[in-house]
Order: structure tokens, then sequence, then C-alpha cells
């Protein structure tokens, strides 16, 4: 039987929530994060997991640092919650449609009401 990478990532994204809420206690995790997306490779040797989180740009960069240095941890929380003979190496990465689709929000509702639009605030 064949285990797709789909079903995975899907379980992988269910189970992260209970790890970072109940056995992450790094304190550059304060804050509220959320996986948004994982992808599996088919070979199931690589997670890419895809995190948001409504913090300044220092306090993301420490998270995902934070989470990078607990992959191996949260490894071994997921392996018996996966049942897999091998477990995917992680790999955390910054997910910013949230704030890019927060941006193009803004702007349009900016263009309805008439308000100008300074040359550098479509480019953010």
């Amino acid at each position: 039987m064949r285990i797709r990478p789909e079903r995975v990532a899907e379980t992988i994204k269910r189970e992260m929530a209970g790890i970072l809420a109940d056995k992450l206690r790094d304190p550059r995790l304060s804050g509220m994060i959320s996986v948004t997306e994982v992808e599996v490779t088919p070979d199931l040797s690589t997670a890419r997991i895809f995190v948001s989180m409504l913090a300044p740009e220092e306090a993301r960069q420490k998270a995902l640092q934070a989470l990078t240095h607990s992959a191996g941890f949260i490894r071994h929380e997921l392996a018996p919650r996966l049942g897999l003979r091998e477990m995917p190496e992680l790999r955390f990465l910054l997910d910013t449609s949230i704030e890019r689709g927060a941006r193009v929000e803004e702007l349009l509702r900016r263009l309805a009401n008439g308000e100008p639009i300074a040359d550098g605030d479509e480019e953010q």
C-alpha cells in the first residue's frame, strides 16, 4: 500500500497545531502561529511547513529560527502520530500570503474611496 503525500501533509498540518500549543516552550514562539500549508515531496523525504504569524518581521524571523531549531523534537513528536517508517525532514517557511492579501485589500479600499496611493505603496 502506497502512502499518499497529501494525506501525510494533512496529518502533519493537523498535528502541528497541538505540538505548537502544548509541547514547544521556546519564548520566541510566544505569538500566535498558524500552520497554513504543508507540502510533502512524493518520496516523503521532506515536508515544507508554511507558518503564518501576526508579528513584526524581527519576531517572525526569531520564531522561524526557533521552529528550525526545534525540528528534531517536532519530528520526534510527529513520528508516532504519522506511523511512518521514515519521518520526513521538516523545513519551516514563512507564509506571507495573509499579509499580502491584507495589503491588496487596503490598496483596493483606498482606490475605491478615491484616496491617493503614493508610488511606494503598491510595491510593499
